[in-house]
């Protein structure tokens, strides 16, 4: 697979050199040329242009390109990046850091985003993973379908704990993807069975959000 990132700043050096070890192609564009550090990530391309002109993108002959990944740190330049990349090269995956949480609502589907990833809000959300029981934490939100990756921990007096995945009515719109169970990252299957503690992560419909979180957070009986 082949991929563009737009910033080689730590975060895009950061990224570049995570896909670098699992064998794909990396380039690497910043019109700054003190970001140009080919000795910090070897292995990748790189190019010394300005992401956010047609003819730099020429240059990087982006229309090859699988994945898009706009990681500067201005949300301008990464919104007119995604939507240079979709709109006029067709790539299929694009990918956009959110550095204000004030700006997240730009970047969708009209921009050429599929997936914002806001480094706030993962931070927030990895603070109240670590801390919540029973609450319903989104970590992802893909432009798509008006759609989250979300995570539940399920409390040990929730009504599902030892009921079968297949034996769940779950919303629609809502997909169990992944059960973390201790060390384990489990793929459900309808026969696996919740535990207390689970580590449940879904991609869910917005909407669906809340009807999820009751469903889980329900008390058996006789807690």
């Amino acid at each position: 697979m082949r991929v563009a990132i737009a910033g080689a700043g730590a975060v895009g050096r950061s990224i570049a050199g995570e896909l670098l070890e699992n064998g794909h192609e990396v380039l690497l564009i910043d019109k700054a040329p003190t970001a140009i550090s080919v000795e910090r990530v070897p292995q990748a391309e790189w190019l010394l242009a300005d992401a956010c002109e047609i003819t730099s993108l020429d240059e990087a002959a982006l229309q090859r390109c699988n994945v898009v990944i706009a990681a500067t740190g201005d949300d301008k330049v990464n919104l007119v990046v995604s939507l240079l990349a979709k709109t006029e090269y067709g790539v299929p995956r694009v990918v956009a850091r959110v550095n204000n949480p004030k700006n997240e609502w730009l970047f969708n589907e009209s921009w050429g985003v599929d997936v914002a990833v806001s480094t706030p809000r993962l931070m927030s959300a990895l603070v109240e993973e670590a801390v919540s029981v029973g609450d319903l934490v989104r970590l992802l939100r893909f432009s798509h379908g008006d759609a989250n990756l979300v995570e539940l921990t399920l409390p040990p007096e929730s009504a599902l704990a030892g009921t079968q995945v297949g034996d769940v009515q779950w919303p629609e719109d809502t997909s169990l993807v992944t059960i973390i169970r201790g060390t384990r990252v489990l793929t459900p299957s309808r026969e696996d069975s919740l535990e207390a503690g689970d580590e449940l992560l879904f991609v869910a419909a917005q909407a669906r959000e809340e009807q999820l979180e009751e469903l889980l957070s329900v008390r058996r009986e006789d807690a």
